[in-house]
């Protein structure tokens, strides 16, 4: 039984957190709503969602978190439970949050060492529908993690919380790079890279649609931060990309019309990444090659079976 529900927030540590904060603040497009020391908590403007990212200041860059969310406090102490009796690591147990929004939840351990939130009844966010060519982000879209051994991974999330594969890029000489998973029918909330080490491989934001999308894609260009691919359109999951790093160096994307599913008659298909028209199939991106893909393997994260201070 599936007990996770959707993404809330990704959580980053980073040294300069002035610089990162004004990122994401200003040109990315997010609007602080709590900042505390140290500590940011940004929102996005069409997402009842408290915060979709916070940011930390800290020594050295790391993952701090991902926080997904559950319907209801019976279902985070189930989850828990479940959890607990297959010996992961519980990091902190089920109790009430004093993050923006509070609610109930817990964190744990993933097979790779990152860090997990699961939370519910956090409070909803006065948030609004976004205006034609208002070019920032509506909601957080997904996140995809870097992992050494993606099919363990993949095992481990379907396993222990519920996840669902929708689809798997191949390469013929390089086998399987990536599993796409879900936790409702949205295409993906959550995808498992192939990297040479545990790490961020990039987070994605949703904008309210192509117009917007490509709006923002310009903005970014014209206030100079460097776009490492895109624009195009992926054919798994049927989603626009533009990917660009943000003063840290996480690859952060400007998504949109990412595929529903039935997933009750959905089969996952193995695409051939090395096609071009499976990367882009508008054929308008840079082509993928791997100056591109070793960035997106991020720096060795220095998190791993090291839980947040906060």
């Amino acid at each position: 039984m599936r007990l996770i529900t959707h993404l809330r927030h990704v959580d980053l540590a980073v040294p300069d957190y002035d610089k990162q904060r004004d990122f994401y603040a200003g040109v990315w497009g997010l609007t602080e709503v709590a900042s505390d020391g140290g500590i940011s908590f940004l929102a996005a403007e069409g997402s009842p969602e408290q915060y979709v990212v916070r940011l930390r200041k800290a020594a050295e860059k790391r993952l701090d978190l991902i926080s997904f969310g559950a319907a209801s406090e019976s279902d985070v102490d189930a989850l828990a439970e479940r959890l607990r009796a297959a010996q992961v690591q519980i990091i902190s147990e089920p109790g009430k949050l004093d993050t923006p929004g509070g609610g109930y939840g817990f964190r744990f351990f993933d097979l790779d060492g990152r860090t997990v939130e699961v939370s519910a009844d956090v409070a909803v966010r006065k948030h609004r529908k976004l205006e034609a060519k208002e070019s920032v982000p509506v909601r957080l879209s997904h996140v995809v993690l870097n992992a050494p051994d993606i099919d363990a991974t993949r095992t481990w999330y379907e396993t222990h919380l519920g996840f669902a594969l929708s689809d798997t890029l191949a390469h013929p000489r390089m086998g399987q790079v990536m599993h796409f998973m879900r936790c409702n029918p949205q295409h993906h909330s959550m995808a498992i890279a192939r990297g040479p080490h545990t790490s961020l491989h990039h987070v994605s934001f949703e904008l309210r649609g192509l117009d917007e999308y490509m709006y923002g894609t310009g903005r970014l260009l014209r206030a100079g931060v460097r776009m490492i691919w895109g624009p195009g359109r992926h054919l798994a999951g049927d989603n626009t990309f533009s990917y660009f790093l943000d003063p840290h160096g996480n690859t952060v994307e400007y998504t949109t019309e990412l595929e529903e599913l039935d997933e009750d008659t959905w089969h996952p298909h193995v695409h051939d990444f090395s096609q071009p028209e499976v990367t882009d199939q508008w054929g308008t991106a840079n082509p993928m090659n791997e100056l591109i893909a070793k960035e997106s393997f991020n720096d060795v994260d220095r998190g791993v079976f090291v839980a947040p201070p906060v």
